[in-house]
């Protein structure tokens, strides 16, 4: 079952378009887009490339303002990033002269120490600053890394500070744009069975875009599935009821998995099939 709460509208999107200005013109790239997102549930973009995925994640994170319609998020106005939406991006873009501890405790600083007084929020001193950073690194795993540099570590470890860099934030949302796309097969499996320990323990609401049908299946409560760009918008909703906790290789035979699976391939390569354009 899944472990969204009864509050079906934590996330609300309502009749949104984007439209972008190129030097061709007028692009629109998302058009009448309506979403909902249960506190605690774990939804999956998915789609063809150009389907506009990252530019709806993008529209959630407040990195950009919609043409159309309006977004909400605990039943406030998302008009710009902030401290309670965190972004994973398939680049950890870290910094590499800082050690994966200093990465993460830079955005933890920003958020409870100086900046909150600010804001009018009792500041946190470097203690607890340490604290908060020590936790979010043994969460992934990373308590042994702490000191080293993104050099000096594998790619699936830099993906997994980037990730305790978001989670220090203790958002209400967890953004992901393809955050295991750049990864080997197996790095990336492992990466998704820590993430499903992860959401079981923190209860994050996670909002994910991925190319990959069975990461989908796997790690979602609910697969959005995007018709193709341009001005793309949401084809089919799909719930997943599979029991958590997941395990990938029981599920591997499971009928309803495949049943899931089945449903979300139908969709990307029969009724979204690309039609190839002539010469």
């Amino acid at each position: 079952m899944s472990t969204a709460s009864t509050n079906s509208k934590f996330i609300e999107i309502q009749g949104v378009a984007q439209t972008f200005k190129t030097k061709k013109g007028l692009f629109p790239a998302l058009r009448d887009i309506n979403l909902t997102v249960a506190k605690g549930e774990f939804v999956a973009l998915i789609g063809h490339s150009g389907c506009g995925k990252s530019t709806l994640l993008n529209l959630i994170a407040g990195l950009t303002t919609p043409t159309e319609g309006s977004l909400i998020c605990a039943n406030r106005e998302i008009n710009g990033p902030g401290p309670e939406r965190a972004v994973v991006f398939q680049n950890h873009s870290l910094l590499p002269w800082l050690t994966c501890f200093e990465n993460v405790y830079l955005g933890v600083e920003r958020v409870f120490g100086a900046a909150a007084k600010s804001t009018g929020a009792a500041s946190e001193n470097k203690t607890q600053l340490k604290a908060r950073t020590d936790a979010a690194l043994a969460l992934v795993g990373l308590t042994a890394a702490a000191q080293k540099r993104p050099g000096e570590i594998s790619g699936g470890m830099k993906q997994r500070v980037g990730i305790a860099r978001a989670l220090a934030m203790e958002p209400k949302v967890l953004l992901m744009d393809e955050p295991f796309g750049a990864l080997d097969a197996l790095t990336r499996a492992k990466l998704q069975d820590e993430l499903l320990e992860i959401v079981a323990r923190t209860q994050s609401t996670v909002v994910m875009v991925t190319h990959d049908v069975d990461e989908a299946v796997l790690l979602s409560d609910k697969i959005v599935m995007m018709t193709n760009g341009p001005a793309a918008t949401i084809g089919e909703v799909l719930s997943v009821d599979l029991p958590r906790p997941r395990n990938r290789v029981e599920l591997a035979d499971s009928p309803q998995y495949l049943q899931y699976r089945k449903a979300v391939i139908d969709f990307l390569y029969t009724r979204q099939a690309h039609v190839e354009k002539a010469a």
